[in-house]
């Protein structure tokens, strides 16, 4: 994959595309973390770069209509504070008008124009050729075929991967190519249908996988225990069978049942306790995950055990990143709601490393190449 490394940016005119569809409420960027996370390569560019166009989506907007709620004005107006360069907005893919109004331009929300969720390759053409090099650093658009994500890429006269980029694609390599073992991987969320692929790829690699969320329920019911009125996935009941043949699935001993998911009280039970009328909505580390988990030397974590965001239900999440923190192992977590966990139980910081991706973390970690990769040469 060609990186930033491989490319003389002296005088150039450099186009730059980021992740930066961060929160906003009345305005207000709620929060950064994508444009902190983006900064270095911004920084990296404006010291060798004539001029920089940043290009970005933000949230869903109807394509083809500009549309104020989704205007990256408001992103303009933080990047003009935080790198004190004057960032003028434009909504045109003219070349010949830009990069004249201010050193950093920022391009109108990409999804504002026709063409961009479909690959269209006479978008992707235009965007490539809006410079001199086409600089890819969002990682978390990786997975998507995208003119801004991918056509532009191959259209580009130079291109390469930023240095986010090239950090995720190093770190998550090294989970997964680079194993000191023990390894536990840990994979929550509410649907196995959207993890099977990743957990039958980290079968063939890991020591143990713990299992949570809606994902547990399906391979508890798979395993023949009674799981009530549990959310869980009956068409990949056979699947989650022969994944429990591996040895390599560990479930819980207990569980935390409550009669809804916003209910103020739960109820910790054996699972062969469990009643017809029962909903799990969190689980409890067994002796067993609690001993891997300290004597893993690789640990990868995606997705809660349990509904978190409920008091009563956070109990699972909060002791397996507490446990994680304390660790030795070489640590990496990704995914939303997982970040979403660890800013509530402890710090990124007492991580290895916490990717920027959603889907593009899944889909690498299943080992599969993703299109921007591809395009870059990877």
């Amino acid at each position: 994959m060609r990186t930033l490394k491989d490319i003389d940016l002296r005088n150039k005119r450099a186009v730059l595309r980021l992740d930066l569809n961060v929160p906003i409420q009345d305005n207000k960027i709620s929060d950064d973390s994508r444009i902190i996370a983006s900064l270095p390569t911004i920084h990296r560019v404006l010291k060798d770069a004539k001029n920089l166009l940043i290009i970005s989506h933000l949230g869903r907007p109807e394509e083809g209509i500009i549309q104020k709620e989704f205007s990256m004005k408001p992103i303009a107006d933080y990047l003009e504070r935080v790198i004190d360069e004057k960032i003028t907005i434009i909504d045109y893919l003219d070349s010949t008008g830009l990069f004249r109004a201010s050193k950093v331009q920022i391009l109108e929300n990409i999804r504002f124009f026709k063409g961009e969720k479909e690959n269209c390759e006479q978008l992707g053409k235009s965007l490539g050729e809006l410079g001199d090099v086409y600089i890819f650093d969002a990682f978390g658009t990786a997975h998507r075929k995208q003119a801004s994500t991918y056509s532009a890429i191959k259209h580009a006269s130079q291109s390469c991967a930023g240095l986010l980029m090239e950090k995720e694609i190093t770190m998550l390599s090294e989970i997964l190519n680079e194993i000191n073992y023990p390894f536990t991987a840990i994979i929550g969320g509410a649907k196995i249908s959207t993890k099977i692929n990743l957990i039958s790829n980290l079968a063939n690699k890991a020591s143990c996988i713990v299992v949570g969320g809606g994902i547990a329920n399906t391979f508890l019911k798979a395993a023949g225990f009674e799981i009530g009125e549990s959310l869980f996935e009956k068409d990949f009941i056979q699947v989650a069978e022969k994944l429990l043949e591996t040895g390599k699935i560990h479930l819980p001993n207990q569980v935390y049942v409550g009669s809804h998911i916003n209910t103020d009280k739960s109820i910790i039970k054996d699972l062969d306790e469990l009643e017809p009328t029962d909903r799990i909505f969190d689980l409890k580390l067994n002796n067993k995950i609690i001993s891997n988990l300290k004597e893993s030397k690789t640990i990868l974590w995606n997705g809660p055990l349990g509904v978190f965001e409920n008091k009563v239900f956070e109990q699972g999440t909060q002791e397996l990143a507490k446990i994680i923190s304390n660790s030795k192992a070489f640590s990496v977590a990704g995914g939303g709601e997982t970040l979403a966990a660890i800013n509530k139980f402890i710090s990124k910081d007492e991580l290895s490393y916490c990717s920027s991706g959603g889907g593009s973390f899944l889909e690498f970690m299943e080992g599969k190449t993703l299109p921007s990769v591809e395009a870059l040469g990877g």
